[in-house]
């Protein structure tokens, strides 16, 4: 799906005066079924301009095998559509920039971004992966063990210019949170628990 130039050029206006490089557009179709959020793209994916490419996308990869899907049957988006980085320096004392999670700031920045993508795609689930992406829609932050494979049937936050804060759609999604890739890569423990989370996924938004 293609965004409008003029909300891109929004975009890239708003994230201007923050640490952020890049505008990597969400992908997949205008009627996925479903769409997964993320956090934001890292470096490999700014550089090669495919969302979840680098070693989270090999996690990312495995959800959508287990799920029995392919990338073209889904839509995967972000919070934040550029790439927030800190500046930080290698063993070799090289300076260079470093992946880092968005602000607050940063997500309202990209805010309309991804409301008009869930407009346009009107998902039947939402699927935020991560605490960065639940909060972005569901406005709260909680322990993601607390709230993670199960089903919700919620609104969502939408960014309202005119109140300049968010509100919530008038329409109802089916949101099931899950883990964020990259938490796989740090904690391996949990690939167990999210084959089961997949399973569930598949049950309600697949084989019904």
């Amino acid at each position: 799906m293609q965004l409008p130039s003029s909300l891109v050029q929004l975009a890239n206006e708003r994230i201007e005066p923050f640490d952020c490089e890049g505008f990597l557009p969400g992908a997949g179709p205008a009627d996925a079924k479903i769409m997964f959020v993320g956090e934001a793209p890292g470096e490999t994916e700014i550089y090669n301009g495919i969302p979840f490419s680098g070693r989270a996308g090999v996690i990312f990869d495995s959800y959508l095998e287990d799920l029995n899907i392919k990338r073209d049957d889904i839509y995967v988006t972000s919070a934040v559509r550029s790439r927030p980085f800190k500046w930080g320096q290698t063993r070799a004392g090289v300076r260079r920039k470093y992946n880092r999670t968005p602000n607050q700031k940063e997500i309202q920045a990209h805010a309309p971004v991804l409301d008009y993508e869930i407009s346009q795609v009107q998902p039947q689930w939402l699927v935020p992966m991560g605490k960065i992406a639940y909060q972005r829609l569901l406005g709260k932050s909680p322990r993601l063990g607390d709230v993670t494979g199960r089903v919700q049937t919620s609104p969502v936050q939408q960014w309202d210019e005119e109140a300049a804060s968010y509100v919530w759609t008038k329409k109802n999604y089916n949101i099931f949170p899950i883990y964020h890739p990259a938490a796989i890569l740090y904690n391996r423990s949990l690939e167990q628990t999210m084959k089961d989370y997949l399973n569930t996924l598949a049950a309600h938004a697949l084989h019904t």
